[in-house]
């Protein structure tokens, strides 16, 4: 895990944002899922930061950053921090609410954004609809407000694996590496808290209106309306395409983080990363 005495600081009107910054040459941002922070790209970063600048930032409530004690959006943080690291445009790439913050972003401040990876995320109007991930979901919230701690971890855990998987098919490691960070974000909380986040809506429809390559990475074992969303917002951008790795659900990026390192520098190194330079279009990948 990252030394925490890497992390830099961003200072805001309302408390600081950690990110961890290392690497040089053209910006590429990578964007943390729910309740985690910015360790789950510890394998990644070595990797890329070999050709690219890596800031690995953690979102505000997460991590090392300060939580919100007004209201805010994750797209007015990011593009405030991106604004400080004056890097020119920056490739976004992010997991699961990273990556409805990189689509946030790219359509709130387009001009700060050269192209966006999602992975296990399509923009903020997606929801699963299937009975598993819903009945989780209630689980999930009910814990929250409860303050049931075990019960909520318990539940967390499971959308590693997810449908038709255990924890037994899964790295123990990395549910332990999950299990840490979710922890640790859930313990600057409190049942009762304000939740002050103030959503991006419509940005599904908005698609269109992304003019910078756009990647959707997912995990094989997602369900299929994922899927279908992914190739729709991919099918709305000039410069779209979509990519499947095999063998993974909702967390591809720690289930084999090779093969998506492996598919992003694919992407980063078919023009998406120059500033001049648009890659064609290109059909679905599939990465077993």
């Amino acid at each position: 895990m990252t030394d925490v005495s890497d992390l830099r600081f961003l200072p805001s009107a309302d408390g600081d944002l950690a990110y961890r910054d290392t690497g040089s040459g053209d910006l590429v941002v990578l964007l943390h899922s729910g309740f985690l922070d910015h360790r789950i790209w510890d394998d990644h970063v070595p990797l890329l930061a070999e050709r690219y600048r890596v800031v690995a930032p953690d979102t505000r409530g997460h991590g090392f950053s300060a939580n919100a004690t007004a209201p805010f959006r994750w797209a007015d943080d990011l593009a405030a921090l991106l604004r400080h690291l004056d890097a020119g445009p920056a490739v976004l790439v992010g997991l699961s609410m990273g990556g409805v913050i990189a689509t946030d972003t790219v359509l709130e401040h387009p001009g700060l954004v050269r192209a966006v990876v999602t992975a296990g995320a399509v923009t903020g109007d997606f929801r699963y609809t299937d009975a598993w991930h819903r009945e989780l979901q209630d689980t999930i919230a009910g814990a929250l407000a409860a303050g049931d701690v075990t019960t909520w971890l318990d539940a967390f855990l499971r959308l590693v694996p997810g449908p038709g998987r255990s924890a037994d098919d899964i790295d123990p490691d990395i549910l332990r590496r999950v299990r840490e960070m979710a922890l640790h974000t859930l313990s600057k909380h409190s049942a009762d808290e304000k939740d002050w986040l103030v959503p991006v809506t419509g940005s599904l429809d908005r698609a269109g209106e992304i003019r910078v390559p756009l990647l959707a990475v997912n995990g094989a074992l997602e369900p299929a309306e994922l899927h279908t969303a992914a190739e729709r917002l991919a099918a709305a951008v000039p410069y779209g395409r979509t990519a499947t790795l095999e063998g993974t659900g909702h967390y591809s990026a720690l289930e084999r983080p090779d093969a998506f390192v492996g598919v992003l520098l694919d992407f980063l190194e078919s023009g998406a990363a120059a500033p001049r330079q648009v890659p064609s279009p290109a059909p679905e990948r599939v990465v077993r």
